[in-house]
């Protein structure tokens, strides 16, 4: 539904996000706010869900088990979505899902500030496998 689309580019102008990207056929936008680590965030609705997606890292070559462990542990204190790996399993991602007929703006921020909290906490850790 447009309206929905509408609502998502709404809530995410209001909160200053910078869209690099719209495909407006697809309902789908690119967002970006550098100083937050938001950068290349995919935020596309897809009836009756709104998906948020954005590529962390690579996995790593070498201690994927202590790496994959880390990622549970830090799951485990994540607000709200999680980093999860691609179809592949060589990349990381931060992914939350959330309901677009009750979507809210104090959601989808909580939502995004849920990577940027979780990327402020934990990067060192993540850069250690890099």
């Amino acid at each position: 539904m447009k309206e929905n689309f509408e609502k998502v580019k709404d809530y995410l102008h209001s909160s200053g996000y910078l869209i690099t990207h719209e495909d407006e056929a697809e309902e789908l936008v690119v967002i970006q706010d550098e100083e937050n680590g938001i950068t290349g965030m995919v935020i596309d609705c897809e009836e009756p869900i709104l998906i948020i997606e954005q590529v962390i890292m690579g996995t790593p070559v070498n201690n994927k088990e202590s790496f994959y462990e880390t990622l549970l542990k830090i799951n485990r204190n994540l607000v709200h979505g999680a980093f999860v790996l691609d179809e592949s399993g060589s990349k990381v991602i931060y992914r939350d899902t959330l309901q677009l007929e009750s979507l809210d703006h104090n959601e989808l921020d909580a939502s995004i500030n849920s990577l940027t909290l979780a990327l402020a906490e934990n990067a060192n850790q993540l850069l250690n496998y890099k």
